[in-house]
């Protein structure tokens, strides 16, 4: 236990030109007195950490000193190479170097575990695009990749509805979600203002060239991609749950309502839901896109819903049970 947590604290003081004893305690969880004792502990085994003394004071390594990655054990190697994602790398352009990066991991690693790589990829692999879609990767999408990795405005024609629009843009991250890529950037508006950030298709690009002028944008260095995409995924399945629904639910229809609706809006309308009644059934007001798309997810529920509100939608199912018994009666 000890043995790692002195690794991390070297690899650490790699990572930042000083480093304080509050800040390694932190991120060690010990106290600062276990700090000093490590430090020692390394001065004594030969790795050259100095401690400056007083308020600006911590703790750094001097002379340039580097260690190799061999304090990597097993498990920690082979989540290492569990951490790409092969089918999203080759589609960015970056199979070539995500390879060399392997080999030079590898080459530093102990003897003992440089199979780690083959040995995750005979047992893990991430499949991204959801199922029965063929997967596309965007022709534009390695030129976006390149200007997200370089900090390099661009200038784009995106496809929107039947128009096209041209944007002057600060990229700052890509999202793969479920076989689709996303760009998430900052606009440049006229006048050379920034507007706030928004998500684009890299599909719907249809041109993507350098902007002009000054090539490169300082990045905003508090941006957090999983924080904004979070975010705005959430947004967005809000923003089409524009009508309501009023359901009755059975118990099996409670459970299975979450696998065909907004899992989140369907939990809140079953937490707020009153008691059940006699026949063990709950009244639900589900948020839907709209009354065709509820008519088709409800419709997979069959007897463990009743549709109560609005009337017109009532009507539909009851037309749909009417059609269904004479076919099966």
């Amino acid at each position: 236990m000890r043995a790692a947590r002195l690794i991390k604290m070297v690899l650490l003081l790699q990572a930042r030109p000083s480093i304080t004893g509050a800040e390694l305690a932190r991120e060690l969880e010990v106290s600062e007195r276990t700090v000093t004792r490590d430090a020692a502990a390394l001065s004594e085994a030969g790795v050259p950490v100095y401690a400056d003394r007083g308020r600006a004071g911590g703790y750094r390594l001097i002379g340039g000193y580097r260690t190799r990655l061999t304090g990597l054990g097993r498990t920690e190697a082979e989540a290492l190479f569990l951490s790409g994602v092969p089918s999203a790398l080759r589609e960015m352009g970056l199979a070539d170097a995500a390879s060399a990066a392997r080999l030079k991991v590898s080459a530093a690693l102990l003897p003992e575990l440089r199979d780690a790589s083959h040995t995750v990829a005979q047992r893990f692999h991430l499949d991204a695009p959801g199922w029965w879609q063929e997967p596309q990767t965007p022709s534009l999408l390695p030129d976006v990749a390149d200007a997200v990795w370089d900090d390099r405005r661009l200038t784009v024609r995106y496809r929107r509805r039947d128009t096209e629009v041209d944007r002057e843009l600060e990229p700052y991250g890509l999202v793969l979600k479920a076989g689709v890529w996303y760009l998430a950037a900052r606009v440049r508006a006229s006048g050379g203002s920034q507007a706030d950030f928004r998500v684009y298709r890299v599909d719907r690009l249809t041109t993507v060239g350098p902007a002009p002028g000054e090539g490169r944008f300082r990045r905003d260095e508090t941006f957090d991609l999983p924080a904004f995409w979070e975010e705005r995924a959430a947004q967005f399945a809000r923003s089409i749950l524009r009508e309501e629904v009023t359901v009755r639910l059975t118990p099996e229809g409670a459970r299975a309502v979450r696998h065909v609706m907004d899992r989140t809006a369907v939990e809140e309308a079953v937490r707020s839901a009153g008691e059940p009644d006699g026949e063990g059934r709950i009244t639900v007001t589900l948020p839907v896109e709209s009354a065709e798309v509820a008519y088709a997810q409800l419709l997979a529920l069959g007897p463990e819903a009743e549709v109560l509100a609005p009337p017109e939608l009532r009507e539909r199912f009851a037309t749909a049970a009417r059609r269904m018994n004479d076919l099966y009666r």
